[in-house]
């Protein structure tokens, strides 16, 4: 009897107690999910404060990077006359010792012809002092323009971009030790007559050719197997010397193809008779006067990579890379 009367307390009991526990249980279990919400809006609060900070770090070392420096200087200290008929372009790389003689030969040339000319210099990335030279010569010789390049590109980047930015007619380019002397251009003019003709070139092979001091034998040796090879791969049949550093172009022919030139280097002579040929253009060839001078910069590596090249320009022409 003692066991079924506490049976029956037992249970009363029980479920009083359970009341009690379970509203202190409600109370605790709200709790705790109150802080979990203040921590979780904290969280948030915290990550946009440090985005800005790298935002603007960013912004602070944005400005320091500066590609002014690669970028071409260019200098017109002598305006160039209006409706240009001759425009001579000259390359130089390392020219503070020759160049000067050839600028006034130009100019003691030029002057009295009395037709509007500019002339033109490329300065090649040069690490001597050619531009204050060339800079130095802006009061002697009229209508002198200079384009100074702060690092070096090449032969055939610079007078391309000596072709495009000259305005005349005709654009000659000369080589800046006045191999080919400017009173040759004499016999270029009357190869303009025919209209179909959009490039002459000076040849030192020719039976005409004077070559008044020639160059070593190993030159001359490469060079005429080399030039075999250009005529056969490049297909400029019948073009002796494509290599001389005395060309006219006209302004239209020069306008035409230049912007799709690609060779940088000794091979861009070739490059442009392709594109002259390809572009329907006459190619004419005149013998010229030529001194070799001994301090020239082309070294056996220059033929080499001239052939090279000669290649490169052929793969360009198969696959289709030239747009004109």
């Amino acid at each position: 009897m003692v066991k079924k009367t506490t049976s029956k307390k037992s249970p009363k009991s029980k479920v009083k107690k359970a009341k009690r526990k379970a509203s202190p249980k409600k109370k605790t279990v709200i709790k705790p999910k109150a802080k979990t919400k203040k921590v979780s809006v904290k969280a948030p609060v915290k990550s946009p404060a440090k985005a800005p900070a790298k935002a603007s770090v960013q912004k602070k070392q944005a400005p320091k990077v500066e590609e002014k420096p690669k970028k071409k200087v260019v200098e017109t200290k002598t305006m160039a006359p209006k409706n240009v008929i001759l425009s001579v372009v000259i390359p130089a790389y390392k020219e503070e010792k020759r160049i000067g003689n050839t600028l006034i030969a130009l100019d003691k040339y030029l002057n009295p012809l009395g037709f509007p000319y500019e002339i033109i210099v490329i300065i090649d990335g040069s690490p001597d002092n050619t531009f204050q030279v060339v800079d130095g010569y802006k009061k002697m010789v009229k209508n002198l323009i200079i384009i100074n390049n702060p690092e070096n590109h090449g032969k055939g980047y610079v007078v391309r971009q000596g072709l495009l930015a000259a305005k005349g007619a005709y654009r000659l380019f000369m080589d800046a030790d006045n191999s080919t002397s400017i009173d040759q251009i004499e016999k270029f003019s009357p190869c303009f007559e025919d209209r179909r003709v959009g490039i002459v070139i000076g040849s030192r092979d020719m039976a005409e050719s004077q070559v008044k001091k020639s160059q070593p034998g190993w030159k001359v040796l490469l060079g005429d197997m080399g030039n075999l090879m250009i005529q056969f791969v490049g297909g400029l049949w019948g073009i002796k010397d494509t290599q001389c550093g005395f060309k006219v172009l006209t302004g239209e022919l020069a306008d035409k193809i230049c912007p799709a030139m690609m060779i940088n280097r000794w091979g861009f002579d070739i490059e442009m008779l392709v594109l002259a040929k390809r572009a329907g253009y006459k190619i004419k060839q005149v013998p010229v006067v030529w001194v070799n001078d001994e301090a020239s910069t082309v070294t056996i590596g220059g033929y080499f990579n001239t052939l090279k090249e000669l290649f490169l320009v052929r793969w360009n022409v198969i696959t289709g890379k030239y747009k004109i």
